[in-house]
């Protein structure tokens, strides 16, 4: 099973948002630490309130669709679950993939669409529109 999978069937045994927003930082703390040497100007995604850095990597894939690796962190708890939900659908997976994820429908999926701030919102679309950007310039280069 996927992370991603063990996670969204974490969500759908939670009723409660205040359950759902305690998971959430949960899997924000079980993130791996971003070494400082890469929480660098280069690596911060524009349009978060909090700070997120993101860094993107390839391996060999399918000829012209690479697989994708991701890496990220971010100062606050609850932006850093989402960073961690979005690295669980997305890093690992081949960059044709990553293009077309529809973090809408994953957030309603988990529950959290409704819950999240618009400022949250708006940070969690700049963080995904940097790692399809990655993606899309991942399959340009294959």
């Amino acid at each position: 099973m996927s992370a991603l999978q063990t996670i969204i069937d974490d969500f759908e045994y939670m009723d409660d948002w205040e359950d759902r927003y305690r998971y959430l930082i949960e899997i924000g703390k079980a993130l791996p630490e971003m070494p400082e040497c890469d929480q660098v100007d280069a690596n911060k995604v524009k349009g978060c309130a909090s700070q997120v850095w993101l860094v993107a990597g390839t391996k060999p894939g399918d000829p012209g669709d690479p697989v994708m690796i991701y890496r990220g962190d971010s100062d606050a708890h609850i932006v850093r679950g989402l960073v961690a939900i979005v690295l669980a659908a997305t890093s690992g997976e081949k960059a044709s993939s990553v293009e077309n994820l529809d973090e809408a429908a994953l957030l309603s999926r988990l529950g959290l669409g409704e819950h999240l701030s618009p400022q949250r919102a708006n940070g969690l679309r700049s963080m995904v529109l940097r790692i399809k950007a990655h993606a899309a310039a991942a399959r340009a280069a294959a």
